[in-house]
């Protein structure tokens, strides 16, 4: 759905004073950005332009809300936006809060789920913290998965409502099962900050998924997960015992290729073990087996790829 299409009646209220710092911690915010994000509300509410910006993103985002998307692009900011500018993707999200909760009261959706699935937003603001030393988000549109009601949180993984798409589907073809690529399937990611992702974590994420999506979208049948992500690049058995976590996560997928050949992306692992993707090879640290990994594979001129795999459920 386009800006055109947008129910301009929905309501946009952004919380103000004691509410907003309320549900700012309920979002896990961290505590370092609470006092600039309540004080410069008043700058974006008071710049005409900005304000019409605002209302406008969040009608957008909350519209056909629960209709998976492949992405839902915000409206540019102007070039002078200030303080109000760079907190303004955050602000957005918490004026759609109650449109997901409400969303997800009606799926029967239980509270602890929503609170750590919209928790994520939080995270993403200490990554932005980790990486840059001050606050803001990277990643703006990334969220919006989560305040769609497209994405959930379930114990240590996520989970996102899609389809198996080309490639995948294919992959499935030549094992000799029965999949197309209209099919649903679960996107599955990895977020950081979550502690080891060990096989008992990840068989309990996997074990929530397959009892939350039946109940909670008895019409969408989810039978494939689909991943793609640099920890599932091969050349990491080159270094990682095979008793690894992140080794014993691969073997779960089949994976398939672009017919392009691999995709090279030296920046997703060094950002996600080293917290900062422009860190220059050299000084990279090698502190714990994957450091050493990550570091040395590199600095021997040679690349990390994204790979992307699935497995039925």
């Amino acid at each position: 759905m386009n800006e055109a299409e947008a129910d301009g009646r929905i309501e946009v209220e952004l919380p103000a004073g004691d509410r907003l710092a309320a549900v700012l911690l309920d979002l896990s915010v961290p505590h370092e950005d609470v006092n600039e994000l309540l004080s410069a509300r008043s700058v974006l509410l008071a710049d005409p332009v900005l304000r019409e910006l605002f209302e406008r993103a969040v009608r957008v985002l909350v519209a056909d809300m629960g209709t998976p998307t492949r992405r839902r692009p915000f409206p540019p900011l102007p070039a002078a936006s200030g303080v109000a500018g760079r907190w303004f993707h955050v602000y957005v999200y918490v004026a759609a809060l109650p449109h997901v909760l409400a969303h997800h009261h009606g799926l029967g959706i239980p509270p602890e789920v929503s609170r750590r699935t919209l928790a994520d937003l939080g995270r993403h603001l200490a990554l932005h913290r980790r990486r840059h030393g001050s606050g803001g988000l990277s990643a703006r549109h990334w969220p919006g998965y989560h305040f769609r009601g497209e994405l959930y949180q379930l114990g240590r993984l996520q989970f996102q409502r899609s389809t198996m798409r080309e490639r995948a589907a294919a992959s499935a073809t030549a094992l000799g099962l029965d999949h197309g690529p209209e099919d649903p399937a679960l996107e599955l990611h990895i977020p950081d900050f979550l502690g080891p992702m060990s096989p008992a974590a990840c068989d309990e994420s996997l074990d929530l998924a397959r009892a939350f999506f039946p109940r909670h979208y008895p019409g969408e049948r989810y039978t494939v997960a689909v991943c793609g992500s640099w920890l599932l690049d091969p050349q990491l058995a080159e270094y990682l015992p095979p008793e690894s976590n992140i080794i014993r996560f691969q073997r779960r997928f089949h994976l398939y290729s672009d017919p392009a050949g691999p995709r090279p992306d030296d920046t997703a692992p060094i950002g996600f073990v080293f917290g900062n993707p422009d860190l220059p090879t050299a000084s990279l640290p090698r502190n714990t087996s994957l450091q050493r990994a990550i570091g040395d594979h590199l600095r021997t001129g040679r690349h990390w790829h994204v790979r992307t795999g699935w497995f039925e459920l």
